[in-house]
């Protein structure tokens, strides 16, 4: 690590002393929304019957059938945690000062310390040309510095296959036995056959995909010729920029990935939040936080007239 690097215990003191309090004033309790998928925590809503809990009757729900309800939770019970890390060479990337790589330290660094300070457990697997480190699952201040410090202190890859993302989530289903939550972390640039494995993954784990990207991944600039280089391959290409139709056929190109992507997301059934590397990482899990409510008022409205229909 360069002087120049912060240490690990430097960057975890400014998520927790700047980052970490504000998220913690904006999300106003709403923790569980964010870090527990409905599988996990509500089970039903029925009537509320003598001796139960007045804190769980449903307001809204008890408004609109004219009679208290009440919701069941299952279960609760400390959380585990994984980061399946993609850090293959196209996350070294980044057009201004920011990488994709620097956005998954600071992502990790953030949900690890929200998580721990509840007394989660979490657990990393890293991926470069393969799966090459797995950091068991552990609770503590210390233990996110170990994964922050082994994320800082890893040696970029010159050069590599092409990503293979399926060996990643594959490696982690055989691992995980018990029911956890799971954050890929990832630019999604990788060879195709991902898509099933991150379903199978789905059916026993509430996975959050977080996907990376660059603004210049998106659109590309008129900045006449260039040399294009395969971040993971070194392969080289001279491209005209300047050239209109060569500019379309890029943006053809990303919309075609993009359509695919969200489309295999969608088979999958995970959430998805999506950074770019000029984003804040703060703003980016607020607009996931209000994702996930939404979603969670509508699994209650489906649970309400469910339960109207059976009147």
């Amino acid at each position: 690590m360069s002087e120049l690097t912060p240490a690990p215990e430097a960057v975890l003191r400014r998520i927790e002393l700047t980052v970490l309090r504000q998220l913690d004033g904006m999300l106003h309790g709403d923790y569980h929304t964010l870090f527990r998928g409905m599988g996990m925590d509500l089970a039903d809503l029925r009537e509320y019957q003598y001796h139960d809990d007045v804190r769980h009757i449903d307001w809204n729900v008890t408004a609109r059938m004219q009679t208290p309800y009440v919701r069941e939770y299952y279960e609760e019970r400390d959380l585990t945690a994984w980061f399946l890390l993609d850090l293959s060479p196209s996350e070294d990337f980044g057009s201004q000062q920011v990488t994709k790589r620097a956005q998954a330290l600071e992502l990790v660094a953030l949900l690890a310390s929200m998580l721990s300070r509840h007394g989660n457990r979490v657990g990393a697997l890293f991926y470069g040309g393969n799966v090459d480190t797995i950091i068991p699952a552990g609770s503590g201040r210390r233990h996110v510095l170990q994964i922050l410090h082994r994320m800082m202190t890893r040696q970029p890859l010159a050069q590599s296959s092409a990503t293979r993302l399926q060996d990643l989530l594959e490696t982690s289903a055989q691992m995980m036995k018990r029911r956890s939550l799971v954050f890929v972390i990832s630019d999604f640039i990788s060879q195709p056959g991902w898509e099933k494995p991150l379903a199978l993954l789905a059916q026993r784990h509430d996975i959050l995909a977080m996907r990376l990207y660059d603004p210049l991944e998106m659109e590309l600039p008129d900045l006449g010729l260039l040399t294009m280089q395969d971040a993971e391959t070194s392969e080289q290409l001279l491209v005209d920029t300047h050239d209109h139709v060569f500019r379309s056929r890029f943006t053809a190109a990303v919309t075609r990935r993009e359509d695919a992507l969200h489309e295999a997301f969608s088979y999958a059934g995970v959430d998805v939040l999506e950074l770019s590397t000029e984003d804040s990482v703060v703003d980016a899990l607020l607009r996931f936080s209000e994702m996930r409510k939404g979603r969670s008022r509508l699994m209650a409205g489906s649970s309400l007239s469910l339960h109207a229909g059976r009147r």
